[in-house]
């Protein structure tokens, strides 16, 4: 059984669904079972109402800007724009720093922005940024660094102060291999979606595959598995996902040589990850079958039958 709107849509283990009622924004509901998603879960849901400014650090892949379109869609601002800024935006010139700071003040001030790869501005850069929030108490700004900002700072490579105003609350994403536990969820996920995309019939992913993918590195995190997932799907012929669909898409050197061939892992049937996605999601609704309905993008006589079926009672027993 296929699911419309099932499926994330975004690059990192998350998706976007629009609600019904014309007041409400868009709805994210980040994918995976673990502690570290957990946490990052419960974050999102006490800061969101009420931050001002949230640094957000992780690897590439780890979905800082899910995160941060995911704390201003729980924000009272959630209406309001989402704006996307680099912060090469704020260097340059006097005349186009001081037009780009406006420009920045105006957006952050109605709405909320996110300001990524800090680590990477200019000092040029960092204190127009600076100048820019001690202008107004009402700025809302999200900041992405794949570094250590505060390390940064200790060494002289970032303005303490800066630092000091946009870590009010600091969130680290965990990269993917601390949560290896996510993977089949994940990879059930965006197998789904792919092959619905490209009307493939695959359901399944072989225990081989599964344990290549618990035991790679993943150096580029969850967008990288949606990538070899991607790729994988459009190259399979078959209903079954195999090691061969997967491992030439895989980075780093001699990935095939992390199997672990003690590790017994079961297939992976799309049903089951489709039913254990489903009973996450009215979990985080708190048990509210109208919401979960508009969260998952289905109607509620589909999640009624979903719900009345044994094959769901029975994953869901399982999880």
């Amino acid at each position: 059984m296929t699911i419309q709107g099932a499926y994330p849509a975004d690059a990192c283990g998350a998706f976007e669904t629009a609600n019904e009622s014309p007041n409400a924004g868009p709805t994210y509901i980040l994918a995976g079972g673990s502690a570290a998603m957990q946490r990052l879960r419960l974050q999102i849901e006490r800061i969101g109402p009420h931050f001002r400014t949230v640094l957000l650090r992780g690897e590439t892949g780890t979905g800082k800007h899910l995160v941060a379109r995911a704390l201003h869609a729980s924000s009272r601002r959630a209406q309001a724009s989402f704006s996307v800024w680099s912060g090469s935006r704020l260097d340059g010139s006097e005349h186009d720093a001081t037009r780009a700071s406006s420009l920045f003040v105006r957006a952050a001030k109605q709405g909320t922005v996110f300001l990524d790869r800090v680590d990477e501005m200019s000092p040029r850069a960092q204190k127009n940024l600076h100048a820019a929030l001690t202008q107004e108490n009402s700025l809302r700004t999200i900041a992405a660094s794949r570094q250590d900002l505060r390390v940064m700072a200790t060494a002289g490579l970032f303005r303490h102060d800066l630092y000091s105003g946009l870590s009010t609350v600091e969130i680290v994403l965990e990269p993917l291999r601390s949560r290896v536990e996510d993977i089949p969820e994940l990879a059930g996920l965006f197998l789904g979606r792919f092959a619905q995309r490209y009307c493939k019939p695959i359901d399944a992913i072989a225990p081989e595959a599964m344990k290549m993918m618990l035991n790679h590195p993943w150096p580029g995190n969850v967008r990288e598995l949606e990538n070899v997932l991607h790729n994988g799907v459009l190259q399979c012929e078959g209903r079954m996902l195999l090691p061969g669909h997967l491992l030439c898409f895989m980075t780093g050197e001699k990935a095939f040589e992390r199997w672990d061939t003690t590790r017994t892992v079961e297939p992976l049937r799309l049903q089951d990850v489709v039913d254990r996605h489903v009973l996450r999601v009215l979990q985080e609704c708190s048990g509210n079958k109208v919401r979960a309905a508009e969260v998952l993008g289905i109607s509620r006589s589909t999640l009624y039958r979903m719900l009345d079926t044994r094959a769901f009672e029975a994953n869901t027993r399982q999880t």
